[in-house]
């Protein structure tokens, strides 16, 4: 993020403080998965920067996995059990993406059917 983003967005509080929990959490799965594609469409040649936001995912799903685990957690236990294997399922794929063992298009997909769910959209668009 440069400069110009940075100041950008703390002159913006007003626009922050009107974001919904699952609008944040959204924008974030936004931000994280347009850096994944970005990677990985030039993997061939960077793989530096793939590692990179495929660390960045990791991350993202290592808090919603501490989230979805906590007993105070208000989802219900189903839907916090299937984030929690999405969670198992990404770490596990990472891996073997960072081996060249698998591509990252599976990650890309599972993220942008979770911002579809965050954002109300329906699950098979």
């Amino acid at each position: 993020m440069n400069a110009t983003e940075l100041a950008r967005q703390a002159y913006h509080p007003a626009q922050s403080a009107l974001r919904t929990g699952r609008s944040a959490e959204a924008q974030l799965f936004g931000q994280i998965t347009s850096r994944l594609q970005s990677a990985a469409d030039t993997e061939p040649t960077d793989f530096a920067r793939l590692a990179e936001a495929l660390n960045e995912n990791r991350q993202l799903w290592k808090v919603l996995a501490i989230d979805v685990a906590d007993a105070d957690n208000t989802l219900p236990a189903q839907l916090r059990a299937q984030i929690f294997y999405l969670a198992e399922f990404t770490f596990q794929h990472t891996s073997k993406v960072l081996k060249k063992d698998a591509e990252a298009d599976v990650l890309i997909e599972i993220n942008r059917a979770i911002m579809r769910g965050l954002n109300g959209a329906e699950a098979t668009q």
